[in-house]
């Protein structure tokens, strides 16, 4: 569902040199708000590979409740767009003529674990050197140039393969416990010989990188700064407003990194009523005012509006912690809790999960009764969209914010 807004320019930038151009709370969080697709009218023709185009990475993430969360971060922004439409937006290559598919996308590390649109493979070259000059993450190959060859020997000959299919996995039940192949294939990802453009079943196919990258962006000859350069612009485009730490974060750079290369982005410094700490903003951003139409919808716990929880606190005054991994009696908001967004604001939340054919919100909590319309348009959107037919509410932290969302999901039934 969207709601119309009407909003008041953003202050423009100065002229005159040396000058800061002055934004308030609100004129960040609508910045905000459109760099990430959540404000403003969706391009629904561009589909989920728009999505990933305008955010420059998607997280991936094992944990699925509704949905995997590469999934919910494009339902959030498009409605209910069909499942597997998202899927083979980010993971089925156009075929430019029949021997040569291409891909639209990649995996690799970013902010974690992301899709990445296929134009940045150059930019990653960075990373891909630190990973060459660093070494092994944390498995050590006993026998390196033998193991890494029989990978490539096989892509070469049998073309794109999971792991399990180039015979290696787990030796044990643990995840840490890699075989050898699985060890030599995760090297050869993590220093770009060979890549990662597909999941089947949610298993990484691995395929060469210079039959899978297109010939035009398969190289590594941009120096740091360029790669740097780029990546802290697409940042700065991706979040509309921006501390050094929010630039930092979005791709998981260091902050000297940042600050090798801020000046000449094309960023242009702003200051934040209330933030406290120098800012930038995108230009293209503070030259037209955003409008109109805000999104109301849950969010995964790992959509990038809201990943950096520092973040998230300055700019909606909310407080949110995932807490999966958070022994059960500890939690507070449940396993899964995924915010309301409504009005441009984040106004509760809800931790869901399903049970046959019904949406069960397992801990409800909202700020106050204005959230509760929202609250049941989002869960009845949500239902419809992973084929539920009914909602039903468990637990509220409020009993009367509770009777009211149960009132007026009955009366929408």
């Amino acid at each position: 569902m969207t709601t119309v807004t009407q909003l008041s320019p953003l202050p423009q930038p100065s002229s005159r040199p040396g000058s800061v151009t002055s934004l308030s709370v609100d004129d960040a969080r609508r910045l905000a708000l459109r760099a990430q697709g959540l404000l403003g009218a969706p391009d629904r023709r561009a589909g989920a590979r728009g999505v990933l185009q305008q955010l420059g990475a998607v997280q991936l993430d094992t944990i699925s409740v509704l949905a995997r969360s590469h999934e919910l971060v494009s339902y959030a922004r498009l409605g209910a767009v069909g499942r597997p439409a998202v899927e083979a937006a980010y993971w089925t290559p156009t075929a430019d003529d029949a021997a040569s598919p291409r891909a639209h996308s990649f995996e690799y590390w970013s902010h974690a674990a992301c899709i990445l649109p296929i134009e940045e493979w150059p930019h990653f070259a960075f990373r891909r050197r630190a990973r060459r000059a660093k070494g092994y993450r944390w498995h050590v190959l006993k026998d390196a140039e033998r193991s890494c060859a029989a990978v490539l020997d096989r892509l070469r000959a049998d073309g794109p393969l999971t792991t399990s299919e180039l015979g290696g996995g787990r030796n044990g039940g643990e995840w840490w416990d890699w075989s050898e192949t699985k060890i030599a294939v995760e090297w050869l990802l993590d220093t770009g010989e060979v890549v990662c453009t597909e999941r089947r079943a949610w298993k990484r196919v691995y395929d060469l990188a210079e039959r899978a990258v297109p010939d035009e962006l398969l190289h590594d000859d941009l120096d740091d700064a360029e790669c740097l350069r780029r990546l802290v612009a697409q940042a700065g485009a991706a979040l509309g407003v921006a501390t050094r730490a929010d630039l930092a974060d979005y791709h998981r750079l260091k902050g000297e990194q940042v600050d090798a290369v801020i000046a000449d982005c094309g960023l242009v410094p702003v200051e934040v009523e209330g933030w406290g700490k120098p800012a930038w903003a995108d230009p293209a951003a503070l030259a037209t005012t955003p409008r109109g139409r805000h999104r109301t919808t849950l969010l995964s716990p790992f959509d990038s509006l809201i990943w950096d929880r520092r973040r998230t606190e300055r700019i909606f005054g909310f407080t949110h912690r995932l807490e999966a991994y958070v022994p059960r009696p500890r939690r507070i908001h449940g396993y899964f809790a995924m915010p309301l967004l409504a009005g441009g604001r984040l106004v509760g939340r809800v931790d869901p999960a399903r049970e046959g054919t019904t949406l069960v919100a397992r801990q409800v909590s909202m700020r106050n009764g204005k959230a509760v319309a929202p609250m049941a348009t989002a869960l009845l959107e949500a239902a419809a969209w992973v084929g539920c037919d009914s909602v039903r509410v468990e637990r509220c932290d409020d009993a009367e914010l509770a009777a009211a969302l149960r009132a007026e999901l009955r009366q929408r039934s």
